[in-house]
Order: structure tokens, then sequence, then C-alpha cells
């Protein structure tokens, strides 16, 4: 069964409020209409088309849809998307810091990885150990070079939910790992995200959740991250330049395990919910 898509009761006002400012709570959701893609506001079992840029200027129009009936995108087209290794203390095997955690390591995943809401996690034929890893997803709302930890939260459009599907035995096995996690961490459909970008909130004070066939395996607040969002949109802004529409996945807390054909993994994000079967 595919799941439905939850919003918060907050998320209710984007039916009625006439300007959103930079703090106020809404979900931009990215959609197909019969034979067009647009951006819409999410407001509970309805989406109210917008016309211009979401990451620049954009307005409401008079089309409004029932949710029922578009197709659900990956919430942004992006130019390059990054995860961050160990920024959970409580996913270290040692349950400390090593000193290579002490600063922020991020990687890259291709764009080609992402997948959207309710569409399956598709494992390949000779992969042996795929784990789940839910995960927080940083969206960049602007071209972003070398900003600093206090200006960095201007350059955020908001968050999104993630999910880092991993094969461990091509990522760690002693034997058989690739110098890289090209495939570990970037085989097609490894990177499930959104279902839409949710804005206006405090992105270090959320509750992130990882459910497996209706059980909790992963719960923990992002306030737990080692390097916040702030710092981690900043440090590889030195290096790199983010473009609108980037995305970061920002961590996984705890321990994962093993998906396999026939579960259905869901990311929660405070109310939010991402959820795929696996195949």
């Amino acid at each position: 069964m595919l799941r439905p898509i939850t919003v918060p009761m907050i998320l209710m006002c984007c039916l009625v409020t006439p300007v959103l400012g930079a703090d106020t709570p809404a979900a931009f959701l990215r959609f197909q209409y019969g034979d067009s893609t647009s951006y819409g506001l999410l407001a509970g079992s309805q989406v109210i088309e917008l016309e211009g840029d979401i990451f620049g200027s954009w307005s409401r129009t008079e089309s409004i849809h029932k949710l029922s009936d578009v197709k659900i995108l990956t919430p942004t087209t992006p130019t390059q998307v990054f995860a961050m290794a160990g920024n959970y203390r409580s996913h270290l095997s040692e349950g400390t810091i090593p000193e290579k955690f002490r600063i922020p390591q991020p990687f890259l995943k291709p764009t080609s990885c992402l997948t959207a809401h309710n569409t399956p996690i598709r494992i390949p034929s000779d992969a042996t150990v795929v784990h789940y890893e839910a995960e927080m997803v940083v969206v960049i709302g602007k071209r972003c070079s070398k900003v600093s930890q206090e200006e960095a939260s201007d350059y955020i459009l908001g968050v999104t939910a993630g999910n880092d599907v991993s094969e461990r035995v091509w990522q760690n096995d002693k034997d058989v790992k690739d110098v890289q996690w090209w495939r570990a961490k970037g085989a097609d459909t490894f990177g499930p995200v959104g279902p839409y970008i949710l804005t206006g909130l405090d992105y270090d004070n959320l509750t992130l959740e990882l459910v497996l066939n209706g059980e909790t395996k992963q719960k923990e607040k992002t306030d737990h991250l080692i390097h916040n969002v702030p710092k981690t949109v900043s440090f590889i802004s030195q290096y790199v330049t983010l473009n609108p529409g980037d995305l970061i996945f920002t961590g996984t807390p705890g321990k994962t395990n093993v998906i396999a054909k026939g579960d259905t993994v869901e990311v929660h994000l405070e109310d939010m919910v991402l959820s795929n079967p696996v195949e």
C-alpha cells in the first residue's frame, strides 16, 4: 500500500496566508499533473500550484489540485548531492568522536541515485547486505560559496527527509570493498528523498525516526548532530560552491540494519513521512 503524505497542522495556514516570511512554516511540493511539472504549497489534502521560482520569486496560482491526483517527484533536481559520514555520536562504533570525525566528513552521492516518495528502492542483484539510514536532508536555497557559519542559515531553503541506502559489503568488507562508495551509497534508487521541503523551523531541533515495517528502528533529535546544519553548509561551501536545490544528507543516528525485498521503509522527520517499498 502506498503511504499517504502527512502534514503538520501548522502547514494548514498555506491555504489562507497571503505572504510567507522566511520564518513561516511551509511545505513546498514538486509534482507532476498531467504533462506539467510544477511546485506547489502543500495544505492538507490539497496542493496549491505555484508559478515562478521557489528559489527566487514565486506566487500562488488559482490552480488547486487534490494531493491524490498528482504524482510526487523528488523535491528538487540538484546539481550536487552531498552526504555526511559519522555525524552522530550514537552512530560511531567507539561511542566517542574519533579524530577524523572532529571535522565534517562529507562525500558525494550521484544525483542519479535519487528517488521519490512511494517509489521503490531496488536492490541490485549482486548486492548482499543493504542497510537503511534515516537522515535529515538540507535543501540549499541560493548560490553558496565560502559563507560563514553565521551566514549559512540565509542560504538554506529548508529540509526534507532522506534515506542514505548503503550496501555494507561494497562499503566496508576488507576483502572486497570498493576504493570509493560510488555504488555502495550511489546505486540507482539508493537516495530516497522527500516528499516535500519543510521550511521555517529550527532544523537543529527536529525529531528523526526510521520505521521498518511498522517498527521504529532509529530515533533521535537533530540537536545531537556532531556538526550542525550551519557548520555543515559553511564547511562544504569553503571548497565547493553549492547551488539552489542542492542537497546535503546530514548523517544517520544510532545503528542501522538490513532491508530486503517486501519491506516498507519510512523516514519520519517531525510529521513528514518519506515511504518507500523495497524490491
